[in-house]
């Protein structure tokens, strides 16, 4: 097998398992550690996949502006929004953090809801304006233009004020052993912070997000407490309810 059949069949083996190890890698192929751990890294270089200790997890989509990921998945955005707003109830606090999936939420939140959303995110605060009943806490900070939310020291200080009872996450990467991850290191302590001061913890997931890896971890994958997703396999799926976590797909 030549080097670029050998390493488009890695990569139809990691999308379609999720995650390799090289040493499997090496016996399903026949060759040795050492060739499977150099077209990894010649992989990884490309940008085709993720390199880790032992192997290689999926890249995952790649990390667009707001208003791009706006035009991605609507259809599946609003299907696992639908699906979130059985666990909001009146009277309760809720934390939101940036996100399209987020944003899709909230505008499915009935005018009649009553209760208080926290959020660092400018859109998600513009669409809670017609919400009569619920109050509006928004979080300053710097904005950081591409997720659309406020970050910084002043926003991590404010969330110690705090306290939610349902904290809805958005999720760019999540992998079972590895945890939830984002690219900006800002956004990730911001996130760790409203993780540590709300009771449950939600995050929606569309499935091309699930098993892969980003460069900042949140907080291991079993602080959540719901994972809502769509079209995930059984293997997959029980490798996040093997943590605890209820899987609503």
């Amino acid at each position: 097998m030549l080097k670029q059949e050998r390493q488009q069949r890695i990569v139809d083996i990691l999308n379609e398992e999720h995650k390799v190890i090289a040493s499997d890698l090496s016996k399903r192929l026949s060759v040795s550690e050492d060739t499977i751990r150099r077209d990894l890294k010649e992989l990884d270089n490309q940008g085709v996949i993720k390199r880790v200790h032992s192997g290689a997890l999926r890249k995952g989509p790649p990390v667009e502006d707001f208003s791009t990921r706006q035009g991605i998945y609507n259809e599946t955005k609003v299907n696992l929004a639908t699906k979130a707003l059985d666990l909001i109830k009146d009277e309760m606090v809720l934390l939101i953090d940036g996100g399209t999936t987020n944003l899709q939420l909230v505008h499915q939140l009935p005018l009649s809801l009553k209760g208080t959303v926290i959020t660092n995110s400018p859109p998600i605060a513009m669409a809670l304006s017609n919400h009569k009943n619920v109050e509006v806490i928004m979080i300053g900070g710097t904005l950081f233009k591409q997720s659309m939310v406020n970050l910084g020291i002043d926003t991590f200080e404010s969330l110690s004020t705090m306290r939610a009872d349902l904290y809805i996450m958005g999720i760019y990467k999540i992998d079972p052993e590895i945890g939830i991850s984002v690219p900006s290191l800002s956004e990730a302590l911001v996130k760790r912070k409203m993780a540590s001061i709300s009771t449950e913890i939600v995050g929606m997931v569309t499935s091309d997000k699930l098993d892969t890896i980003s460069n900042h971890i949140v907080c291991p994958t079993d602080h959540l407490t719901y994972l809502i997703t769509d079209q995930v396999k059984p293997e997959i799926k029980s490798l996040y309810e093997n943590q605890k976590i209820i899987v609503m797909d």
